[in-house]
């Protein structure tokens, strides 16, 4: 069986594999077709819907997903959001969304003026390729959770939907 994942990252190509072993996992460039930073939970899951749709008529694939990163102020504090989509062949469609963490507010203006967390969190840690690498939850949690594994659990939740409601 092939899933098709609307990233190259190699965080949620990790994430895929982990949740999907037994499939074959391609990761291809596809749109969001929402700003490059999304900034409210709704464009994120927006996002991960419009990636695992061109991602499952991208190939001939039996599923589609896409893993989306945000942020998202709520009672005047910045958080770190993330969503995923799985769509199955036959038009299916589940979303999850998986852990939050707080951000520095100090972000809000560089986030407002056009930048990527991506992009901030290189200037912040000293570090490069955090978004392929640990991301922003692996450096505020000390490395306890990673990115990838933050995206493992939203595939997790994912397959377990896409399991219970197709039996």
């Amino acid at each position: 069986m092939k899933l098709i994942l609307g990233s190259k990252n190699p965080t949620k190509i990790r994430a895929c594999k982990a949740v999907f072993p037994e499939h074959e996992v391609i990761g291809v460039s596809v749109a969001s077709n929402v700003s490059p930073q999304p900034s409210t939970d709704e464009e994120t899951r927006q996002g991960s819907i419009n990636r695992a749709l061109a991602s499952i008529s991208s190939k001939d694939a039996d599923m589609g997903v896409g893993l989306e990163g945000g942020v998202m102020l709520l009672e005047g504090r910045l958080y770190l959001c993330n969503w995923g989509a799985l769509v199955t062949s036959n038009g299916d469609i589940y979303t999850a969304s998986g852990a939050r963490i707080e951000l520095p507010i100090d972000f809000v203006p560089e986030l407002n003026s056009g930048k990527e967390l991506g992009e901030i969190m290189e200037a912040y840690s000293k570090k490069e390729d955090v978004r392929s690498n640990e991301g922003a939850v692996g450096i505020f949690t000390n490395d306890i959770v990673d990115r990838s594994e933050m995206f493992t659990h939203v595939m997790q939740l994912l397959r377990g939907q896409m399991e219970y409601w197709s039996r």
